[in-house]
């Protein structure tokens, strides 16, 4: 029996691999390497290149690695993107899952695994903000997820399946070990984007808003290490195959950092200044947004091991600085050829 992990060669995809191979357990992926690298598999590790919305793919590699769970990651998790192309959004996120949950009710897979996200509240009446609170997305990107969470609600409650929602916070860092991390050109996250400011790659780094009504005028979010995300997804397998119900859960520490405080995190761990502009506020962005964690921490035998933004940014820029290292040397490489 195997586990299905759909973008499994993303960033967070990756880990979640690796993780789950560590754990002993079978594993298969399909990815279309969009923003994927197929390096970043462990070897030995089926990829399949395709998209988590063909039926006729995701039916042959349930069938032929007899596939019992999957884990969902392929999708667009971009909010200004999201906010200039909505359909797009619609059809990588929302269209996407639903195919992909044809297939596996067609399949009989009885146990899914959602990647869903904090941008389902749009801005919180009260923060923490609990799984209970209202659902008013600021994005398409928050109202795409939104859409899948209510789907894969429907279709749990007509055919034998039990899933784990997770609603992920700040996803940041990189493998402790430094051997597999995000590696996307042109990514947005703050902790990425301040990484690489920090190796030199990025003349400045943009915050968007000072002028909200928080202790330093910048926006507060709940970071948490990509590692420990992982390992609540194990957590959430192990739950569902004990006979868990299905669940929606907030996955991050419980913390808000602002924006400054998270550059001037990684200031700390690299020891160099880089240059910071302020800009104007962004559609779609969220002032705060903290997670409220017990309930996460109650149903789930999930501990975090790395509930520390300096810890946080210090794997991070490890792996910033393995990349630059690994990409520098090929550009020499191909300059002398």
């Amino acid at each position: 029996m195997s586990v299905l992990v759909t973008g499994g060669a993303g960033y967070i995809g990756s880990h979640m691999v690796q993780a789950l191979v560590e754990a002993g357990e079978n594993v298969v992926v399909i990815d279309n390497l969009s923003t994927g690298f197929s390096a970043f598999l462990p070897e030995g590790v089926p990829l399949f290149i395709g998209d988590a919305a063909d039926e006729n793919l995701v039916e042959g590699v349930i069938a032929q690695h007899k596939v019992e769970s999957i884990i969902h990651f392929a999708g667009s998790i971009v909010v200004p993107d999201s906010m200039r192309d909505p359909l797009g959004y619609y059809r990588n996120n929302t269209m996407t899952t639903r195919n992909l949950l044809n297939a596996a009710v067609k399949c009989g897979v009885e146990r899914f695994i959602f990647s869903s996200t904090a941008a389902v509240y749009g801005n919180p009446d009260q923060v923490p903000v609990p799984e209970h609170a209202p659902t008013r997305p600021l994005s398409p990107y928050g109202s795409s997820k939104l859409m899948t969470e209510i789907m894969l609600h429907d279709v749990a409650s007509a055919h034998n399946m039990n899933y784990v929602v997770l609603r992920y916070f700040n996803v940041a860092g990189a493998d402790p070990q430094a051997r597999i991390g995000l590696a996307t050109v042109g990514a947005t996250h703050l902790l990425k984007i301040a990484v690489e400011a920090a190796t030199g790659q990025r003349a400045k780094i943009d915050v968007f808003g000072t002028d909200y009504p928080t202790p330093d005028g910048s926006c507060i979010r709940d970071f948490i290490h990509v590692s420990d995300l992982a390992q609540a997804h194990r957590a959430a397998l192990d739950y569902l195959r004990s006979g868990g119900s299905s669940a929606t859960l907030n996955c991050g520490y419980g913390r808000g950092y602002s924006v400054l405080e998270t550059i001037e995190a990684v200031r700390r761990v690299c020891g160099r200044n880089f240059a910071v502009q302020h800009a104007a506020r962004r559609p779609g962005d969220i002032m705060t947004m903290v997670a409220d964690t017990s309930r996460i921490r109650s149903v789930l035998d999930w501990t975090p091991q790395y509930e520390d933004l300096d810890t946080i940014a210090r794997h991070a820029l490890a792996w910033e600085e393995k990349l630059f290292r690994e990409r520098h040397g090929e550009l020499e490489q191909a300059v002398s050829a």
